[in-house]
C-alpha cells in the first residue's frame, strides 16, 4: 500500500501524487480510497480504491532503473509478429512493465523516423499508441533522472537518430 505524499504512476494519467487515503462508502460498501492528483494537471482529482486491480499503480522508477530503460533506445527496434502486433501492443503497455513499454516506444519511434525519411505515412494507430505512451514514459524517466522531459526526449531522439542521416524527429 502506498502512503500519503507518495508519487506513483497511475494507469493512463501517469505521474500522480497521493494526497489522501480515506475510508469512503459507495453503494453501502466502505473501502479505503486513494485521492490522487496528476502532476501534469493538478485540477484533476482521481479517487480509486486501494485494492483496485483494474488499473496499474506503480512505484516510481529509481535512477538505476531509468538508466537501464534508456539503454533500450540504443538498440534497434523489435519487429513483432505483424498479425498480432496491433492487438498486443496496447495490452503490453497496460501491464506497466516499463522495459516492454520502452521496447514498444523504441520500435515505434524508429518506425516513425524511418517513415519520415522515406516520406511515407506513419499510421494513425501507431501515432496514437506512441504519443501518450512516450510522453508518460519520458516524464517518468525525467523524474527518476532529476531532469526535464525535454532533456529526456532530446537524449532519446539523439540515440535513435545517431546512426541515421541528419534529420529532425518530433
Amino acid at each position: 500500500m502506498f502512503t500519503i505524499g507518495d508519487h506513483i504512476i497511475y494507469s493512463t494519467h501517469g505521474l500522480c501524487r497521493i494526497n489522501d487515503i480515506r475510508d469512503e462508502t459507495v453503494s453501502g460498501v466502505t473501502k479505503k480510497y486513494y485521492k490522487l492528483h496528476p502532476l501534469a494537471n493538478t485540477l484533476v482529482t482521481i479517487t480509486t480504491p486501494v485494492d483496485n486491480d483494474k488499473v496499474v499503480m506503480l512505484k516510481l522508477l529509481q535512477k538505476e532503473q531509468a538508466l537501464e530503460i534508456i539503454e533500450i533506445f540504443k538498440k534497434p527496434g523489435v519487429e513483432p509478429d505483424q498479425s498480432t502486433a496491433k492487438a498486443l501492443q496496447p495490452k503490453l503497455i497496460n501491464t506497466g512493465d516499463r522495459m516492454q513499454i520502452a521496447e514498444i516506444v523504441n520500435t515505434l519511434m524508429r518506425k516513425k523516423f524511418d517513415t519520415q525519411l522515406q516520406k511515407e505515412t506513419f499510421y494513425a494507430h501507431d501515432y496514437k499508441l506512441i504519443n501518450n505512451t512516450q510522453i508518460m514514459l519520458f516524464k517518468e524517466l525525467a523524474h527518476a533522472m532529476d531532469t526535464s522531459f525535454e532533456e529526456i526526449n532530446q537524449m532519446i531522439n539523439d540515440l535513435i537518430t545517431e546512426d541515421q542521416p541528419s534529420s529532425t524527429v518530433n
